[in-house]
């Protein structure tokens, strides 16, 4: 198919912005319908919001969580992890916790 360049209108700004015609196949090779609403720099600025937590949900896991303090059961390490350690199941730091997840048979349901 053949695009051209074409000047859009941003829903956030009002600013005027090229929707290329690279970008134009990028989005038809995606299978894309949707034209882009926003100018690449409103786009930017709302991606940085939502990767902080700054729309809708509250953004979970966000805020400083409350550390506890506790000794690894695999290597012996002084430790903090983000929840009350209850004495009745091990407790890894963070080294060992990857290290045995990667060991770990997958679990597919």
């Amino acid at each position: 198919m053949n695009y051209q360049d074409r000047t859009l209108t941003c829903v956030e700004c009002g600013n005027g912005f090229t929707f290329s015609a690279d970008d134009q196949a990028y989005h038809a090779e995606k299978g894309y319908t949707n034209e882009p609403r926003r100018c690449p720099s409103c786009r930017q600025a709302r991606r940085g919001q939502r990767d902080r937590g700054g729309f809708g949900g509250g953004g979970f896991g966000q805020d400083t969580r409350e550390m506890h303090p506790a000794v690894c059961a695999e290597c012996g390490k002084d430790t903090t992890v983000p929840f009350r350690p209850r004495g009745d199941r091990p407790v890894y730091c963070n080294d060992c916790f990857r290290s045995r997840r990667s060991q770990a048979p997958s679990r597919r349901f």
